[in-house]
């Protein structure tokens, strides 16, 4: 670089003139600029005096000139002339030079400098030592939405507004100060072509002169806000996978959805869903219609604002007007993004006016093609606009939300469809019977299911007897509920036919080894314990028997606990063994305690110590039944047993003498009219006349029968109950069947005539003979509302 005045004397020699022309900056200045730069005649170049004339322009000028080295040697330059004015000064010239076998390089920079303003990926400017923009490219233009004039001779404080001016400046200045480059400089902010805000990645480096004197400073900016972005919607949605589907309930998951979403997506989010997926139905298919709209509930909602409460509250319905997007997304189940809401629109709703919603996203949540319900997604006052970005965002949310909330509704429906399941294998209600008060407490394992292999069952038997029983199949959850279900109904039955406590054990051992052989378990194991008791509360004598379950407890009315005697049995299942009674005598008042092992042993807990917390828990004279029962679960068992828990409470009651009436009958014919006399006479002392006719038939036929095909001794019982008891025994086995008799018989009706008048009649068998008994419904005046006799003690 040369400075010439007007009259073409040196001014001004920089060093890479004195590289280039071989001229020091002494023995230049001061001299015309023809003597220092002689030229060379050459054939259709130009000379000295079109260089020289040159200098008289006042018009810039750029060209070829060729010149003598200081060397004396050809020197070929490209010359470019500035003129330079000045009010001040005299007119000067600025020559620019540079040897023509270098300006190719000088032409490729410059090419390369003009590709990087319109191609570079990245944001790139130069400013000098006063951190003044002197050049700028494409890309930084588009990255801060201000245009090249704006950035240029101005400061980064007067441009870059909303971004990380002081960090900015501090890392040029360092950069200028220390000559040592920066890179991976990470910024937060905001900028004019995107109201969100964006992140960017900064370098910087200084230009310098071969010398080392710094020019100014490169610095380059990558915008990184999409990958930024990306890591927050990854960041969002692991956060969410880890918040949804973490309980099985259809509405917990729903707020799981948008507390998931706010406030990273968004600032109020609502999910509403439709009223038979909170029941466990199955959802519509397809396109919803407007009627399916009108059944969304409110289940989920999270704001920014603490102090607004949702469009609905919790479970109530959502209303969607139809002319707005949300209602066409619904119906459509396509999603929906209004990035800019008129709130002057008088559809809008009052909170939305309050919280300035100005942005919204609806988006359906589908499961398997079908509609469950929809996610509100809305953003007020300072945040920006949903961009499609989010929207696509909340698909995804609501896609993952979808599969939860269709899990969560299918174990609804199969937890509905297992409860079910269980009231039709437990006792609802404890059937209505004088012989004992009860109380339970049943305590599934397995709680997603809610019924396991344990149960339970008060029976009553006839003569006012009442069986108790406790079972408990092998494992728990659906297979062995449904063994147990098997085995309960066959219990039943074989408590109608009055079977005693060990023959009912052996048939229901040959139940399960036939059930063992047609099961498809995948465990493969099929077993099963039993305690079967008979109590009797006309002589309080109690019959038991068990097949490998634990013994009962007994508590006399002083508060005395023990175990009861009773011989253990093989489990059932195994097929071929006896199995043992015992007949215990029980004081009135006393309780028994059925149970199954769950109740007495656990992983922490070991059998003689769990017998000794039961023990003690039924120990406390006067405590109700239910308290007992209460005692005895809460404190031995956890909230989430490891094993299937049953427990039956039985306080037994006894029939007094002036309730029961019993005469010997000798095996005469003439001995049934005085049978008849002796019932109706007993029926007048208890106030029951209007059933003498009836009972008189059933009396004369049971002990015709007796006498005509039986054998002694032949006894007639009446009982006073809740019904009406009239009992026969004979020594004979015979059993007794009801026929159809023809026209032309004079016998053969008396059973089908028992069968017509009595509630319900049978037959059970002893080792000494057999007793046929039949019961009528109590009616007369001295009988309760609800049937039982007034004035039983028991």
């Amino acid at each position: 670089m040369i400075v010439v005045d007007g009259a073409g004397v040196i001014r001004g020699w920089d060093e890479g003139a004195t590289a280039l022309l071989g001229w020091s900056a002494r023995e230049a200045i001061s001299r015309l600029l023809t003597d220092v730069l002689s030229p060379m005649e050459t054939d259709g170049e130009a000379g000295a005096s079109d260089f020289a004339g040159r200098l008289d322009s006042k018009q810039e000028w750029e060209g070829r000139q060729v010149v003598r080295h200081g060397d004396g040697s050809r020197l070929d330059l490209e010359v470019r002339i500035v003129p330079v004015h000045s009010r001040s000064g005299p007119a000067m010239h600025l020559i620019l030079a540079a040897d023509t076998a270098r300006t190719w390089w000088v032409r490729a920079g410059r090419s390369l400098l003009e590709g990087l303003a319109r191609t570079a990926p990245v944001g790139m400017t130069i400013l000098d030592t006063q951190l003044r923009f002197i050049w700028v490219n494409d890309t930084m233009e588009e990255l801060c939405g201000i245009p090249r004039d704006g950035f240029l001779g101005r400061r980064p404080a007067d441009v870059l507004v909303g971004l990380d001016v002081a960090g900015t400046q501090a890392e040029i200045c360092q950069v200028l100060a220390t000559g040592i480059p920066s890179s991976g400089r990470k910024y937060f902010g905001r900028v004019r072509a995107d109201p969100r805000q964006v992140t960017y990645s900064t370098s910087c480096f200084r230009l310098e002169t071969e010398g080392g004197r710094p020019l100014g400073a490169c610095y380059i900016v990558l915008s990184t806000t999409e990958h930024y972005r990306a890591q927050q919607k990854l960041a969002l949605l692991n956060e969410a996978r880890k918040r949804m589907g973490n309980t099985l309930d259809v509405a917990g998951t729903a707020q799981e959805l948008a507390d998931a979403a706010v406030p990273g997506l968004a600032d109020h989010v609502t999910v509403a869903l439709l009223e038979g997926v909170l029941r466990g139905e199955e959802a519509p298919q397809g396109v919803t219609d407007a009627a399916t709209v009108s059944d969304l509930r409110s289940v989920g909602y999270r704001s920014t604002h603490s102090g607004v409460p949702a469009a609905a509250a919790s479970g109530r319905p959502c209303t969607y007007p139809q002319q707005l997007t949300a209602a066409r997304a619904i119906a459509s189940g396509l999603p929906s993004l209004t990035s800019h809401v008129d709130l002057t629109d008088p559809n809008r709703s009052v909170r939305e006016r309050y919280l300035g919603v100005h942005s919204l996203m609806t988006v359906p949540i589908r499961s398997r093609g079908a509609i469950l319900g929809a996610a509100t997604f809305e953003r007020s006052r300072d945040s920006g606009p949903f961009q499609p970005d989010d929207l696509d965002l909340a698909e995804e949310l609501a896609a993952h939300a979808a599969v939860c909330i269709d899990n969560a509704r299918r174990y609804t429906h199969e937890h509905a469809a297992a409860l079910t399941l269980q009231r039709s294998l437990l006792p609802v209600d404890l059937p209505a019977q004088n012989a004992v008060q009860a109380a339970y407490r049943y305590l599934p394992a397995d709680a997603v299911a809610g019924v396991g292999g344990d149960w339970f069952d008060i029976l009553p038997l006839s003569g006012a007897r009442v069986a108790l029983v406790v079972g408990d199949v092998v494992g728990h959850g659906i297979h062995a509920a449904a063994t147990m279900g098997r085995l309960r109904a066959t219990v039943q039955t074989l408590a109608d036919i009055d079977l005693a406590p060990e023959e009912v054990l052996a048939h229901l051992d040959d139940m399960v080894s036939r059930i063992a052989q047609e099961s498809t378990d995948p465990s493969g194991v099929t077993g099963a314990t039993c305690l079967y008791a008979v109590y009797d509360p006309v002589s309080c004598h109690c019959i038991l028997a068990r097949a490998g379950h634990p013994a009962p407890v007994l508590v006399t009315p002083d508060g005395d606990a023990r175990l009861v005697d009773l011989p253990g049995g093989p489990p059932l299942g195994l097929g071929g063994l006896p199995f043992e009674s015992t007949c215990i005598s029980v004081p009135e008042g006393s309780v028994l305690a059925l149970y199954t092992d769950g109740l007495i042993q656990s992983p922490s807990l070991d059998t003689d110590r769990g017998l000794r917390h039961l023990v003690d828990a039924l120990s406390t004279p006067g405590t109700s039944l239910e308290a007992q029962c209460e005692a005895a679960v809460t404190g031995f068992v956890g909230d989430r047993p490891t094993d299937d828990v049953a427990l039956l409470l039985a306080r037994t009651g006894s029939l007094g003498e002036e309730y029961i009436a019993c005469w010997e009958i000798p095996q005469d014919p003439a001995a049934v009219a005085s049978a008849r006399a002796n019932a109706t006479r007993q029926l007048a002392t208890w106030g029951l006349e209007e059933l003498a006719f009836t009972t008189e038939l059933v009396v004369s036929e049971l002990v015709t029968n007796a006498i005509r095909y039986g054998s002694e001794p032949v006894q007639l019982r009446l009982i006073r109950d809740r019904t009406l008891i009239c009992e026969v025994f004979d020594g004979s086995s015979t059993s007794p069947h009801m026929r159809h008799a023809r026209t032309t018989d004079e016998g053969g009706r008396g059973l089908f005539l028992i069968a017509q008048v009595a509630e319900r009649w049978g037959a059970r068998y002893a080792k000494n003979g057999k007793t046929v008994w039949s019961e009528q419904h109590l009616r007369p005046a001295g009988t309760g509302q609800d049937g039982t006799v007034e004035k039983a003690a028991h």
